[in-house]
């Protein structure tokens, strides 16, 4: 356990993006000297994301024929989800037109929900101080996120000033969980698609429904899935995974910041937001799946194993991966028919990982239950809750039951349970009860 912290410390350290002198990678100087240059077409001046335009294009009609598609579902966004969902999940491998890309994000994260049922409340926050010991660490790492992007390469200028106040919001917030560094890129990322509250929002629900503990004191989730992630690896790619294995080289010392920061600083931009559409929508799958993936493609042959003799050249493929290796269509293609790891397997293998980490550290303080895989299930969760807040109960089909039918349901659940336990008597087997039962992770059983 000290080795495995030990190892954290020094990723989580590399996630600063300091240099050997303490200043950051993309310093002013090194900026200025790009003021002149155009911007790539994500607005980016510079550095390895930049994008020298030679993606694919796609054609305007092709374009305005996506948008009116996405359109259309916003209009009836419940419905689609409830009926269509599988629509959903294909539009969304497809990619999300870059206009409508803000609105998607919030809708499939439901944090447009959470703005509008919390009027004022992200004003509230920023009027309060906020503890100086999370303000010192945000107001240095600020400069770090995307120094080469357009929106935050002026020190001080409005990207940074709206990255500050979203993260020092959530620690008003959260005080529970405060600050972690690799929430900055995370909301940088947000910001670069929506203004500061709705951006907030949507941070609220990675942190707490897509990812929850991630970014909490001990970090004990990402530790808890980098041995899923591990197990995983074994199951699909057994050369990397004996490769790592006979270097002794821990999930930690790669994956944290893949993970926790959603591939935001490791792939080529166009990637990134590809893997953010399906995330959002999919959930922590598609995290797996990228990583599962990238470690196959860098060392899923014996070519490629040939050049790496060793745990610091390993190391040096998978913290530094050329975009050259990385071909968003291909990606996308990958992580698609990559089903095998599916939301029950990862919560199967979860369990697996919880009882041994019980059995040689003692409780966890992180609860992995808590997490929600994507769209369908925040859907499911927010329909719960509705239904609960109206005092009504849930049917088979997840519609909310008026209170005035309840003397009905509980007069036919008698009935259900005498001819049950007849059932039983007579060692009949019995259908899935018409009235599910959810346990507190919105698994049905």
């Amino acid at each position: 356990f000290k080795r495995s912290a030990s190892l954290m410390s020094g990723t989580l350290e590399s996630l600063s993006g300091l240099g050997e002198d303490g200043s950051s990678v993309g310093s002013d100087s090194e900026i200025n000297g790009l003021t002149v240059r155009r911007t790539d077409k994500y607005g980016f001046l510079g550095g390895n994301q930049y994008s020298d335009g030679g993606d694919k294009e796609v054609r305007v009609e092709v374009a305005r024929q996506r948008e009116m598609k996405w359109l259309d579902m916003f209009a009836n966004w419940d419905k689609w989800i409830k009926h269509r969902f599988q629509k959903v999940k294909l539009r969304c491998r497809k990619g999300v037109p870059s206009s409508l890309r803000s609105k998607a994000w919030q809708l499939l994260s439901n944090s447009q929900e959470l703005l509008l049922a919390n009027p004022g409340k992200f004003e509230e926050l920023e009027r309060e101080q906020g503890e100086a010991k999370w303000l010192d660490i945000i107001e240095k790492d600020l400069h770090r996120q995307f120094p080469f992007h357009e929106m935050f390469a002026a020190r001080g200028g409005h990207g940074q000033q709206d990255l500050y106040r979203i993260l020092k919001a959530y620690t008003i917030y959260r005080p529970d969980e405060g600050y972690c560094q690799a929430q900055a890129p995370v909301a940088a990322v947000l910001l670069m698609h929506m203004p500061a509250e709705q951006a907030f929002w949507c941070l609220v629900q990675i942190c707490e429904k897509y990812l929850p503990g991630y970014y909490s004191a001990g970090l004990e989730a990402i530790q808890l899935d980098g041995e899923i992630f591990f197990s995983l690896l074994r199951r699909t790619c057994p050369m990397a995974y004996r490769h790592l294995k006979k270097f002794k080289i821990d999930p930690i010392l790669y994956m944290t910041e893949w993970f926790m920061c959603i591939f935001s600083r490791t792939l080529p931009w166009a990637c990134v937001l590809r893997v953010w559409d399906m995330f959002f929508c999919e959930g922590v799958k598609i995290v797996f799946r990228v990583g599962l993936v990238l470690l196959k493609q860098m060392l899923g042959s014996v070519d490629k194993l040939r050049e790496l003799q060793g745990m610091y050249e390993t190391m040096e493929r998978l913290r530094n991966i050329s975009p050259d290796m990385i071909r968003e269509d291909i990606l996308v293609q990958e992580v698609s028919v990559c089903e095998c790891v599916t939301e029950a397997l990862i919560e199967r293998e979860c369990s697996v990982q919880v009882r041994k980490w019980r059995e040689s550290r003692g409780e966890l303080t992180h609860q992995p239950g808590r997490r929600l895989h994507g769209t369908r299930a925040v859907y499911e969760h927010k329909r719960r809750a509705a239904a609960i807040t109206s005092g009504g109960s849930f049917s088979f089909l997840g519609s909310p039951v008026p209170p005035n039918r309840k003397s009905l349901i509980k007069k036919n659940k008698t009935k259900q349970n005498k001819w049950e336990a007849s059932c039983v008597i007579h060692h009949v087997e019995t259908p899935f009860r018409s009235s599910t039962v959810v346990d507190e992770t919105g698994s049905r059983f």
